[in-house]
């Protein structure tokens, strides 16, 4: 098991779907993780692509001058996923539940989980569906800081540094045979604490990693 039961656990173990209930209609990070995200995706996802938003909102963050082949969404609330201009299709699935996906085998070439991965419980199991749907030489992308609702992320987020999440994230990847070494963009806030509480550009961290599906040798 790649997490122990007591990883798992979160400080709120009320039901999920109670809790995502209500939609949510604001900004998880600050215009500059949005922007860096954009710019990211700008530079790694290709036109005319077909696109997962895994664990999604009503914010898109792909860039506005980028036309995607299709773009299907999942998240927890069907208020949300409904008002983000980019989805052509979504789905709400709750993954703590449910972790298989209902999409077809190598379908696509990027996934994307934006500021959602500490709250996954499973995530190898997870992170064996998103190997499963991408296409060979296609791409995961997963994105985030150092927000979250602290009571529903689990016990191996919330009590580790960021520096351990990034490694948290590359394990998920090594979890799952066949992906590419993951690799770690690592950008910590500078700005000094204050200026962070007041909601300053720049003052969340940006991470991400990233990995490639690659096909199995065979032996």
């Amino acid at each position: 098991m790649l997490l122990q039961a007591d990883q798992r656990t979160k400080l709120d173990e009320s039901s999920d779907a109670l809790f995502y209930e209500y939609p949510r209609f604001v900004n998880h990070v600050d215009e500059g993780f949005i922007q860096q995200l954009t710019d990211l995706y700008r530079e790694r996802l290709k036109p005319q692509s077909r696109i997962f938003d895994m664990m999604s909102s009503w914010v898109s963050h792909l860039p506005e001058d980028l036309e995607f082949e299709w773009v299907e969404g999942h998240g927890m609330n069907e208020a949300e996923l409904t008002r983000n201009p980019r989805l052509n299709h979504y789905f709400v699935q709750n993954l703590n539940q449910d972790q298989t996906l209902p999409l077809a085998d190598k379908s696509f070439d990027a996934v994307l989980n934006t500021v959602s991965i500490q709250y996954l419980q499973y995530p190898d199991k997870v992170f064996a569906e998103i190997y499963r749907i991408l296409k060979p030489g296609g791409i995961a992308l997963i994105s985030f800081s150092n927000r979250m609702f602290y009571q529903k992320a689990i016990a191996a987020w919330r009590d580790g540094s960021e520096s351990h999440r990034v490694n948290l994230v590359k394990r998920y990847f090594q979890s799952v045979r066949g992906f590419s070494t993951p690799e770690a963009i690592a950008r910590p806030s500078t700005l000094p604490p204050i200026l962070r509480m007041m909601g300053m550009p720049g003052g969340d961290p940006f991470y991400v990693v990233i990995a490639e599906r690659m096909e199995p040798l065979v032996t």
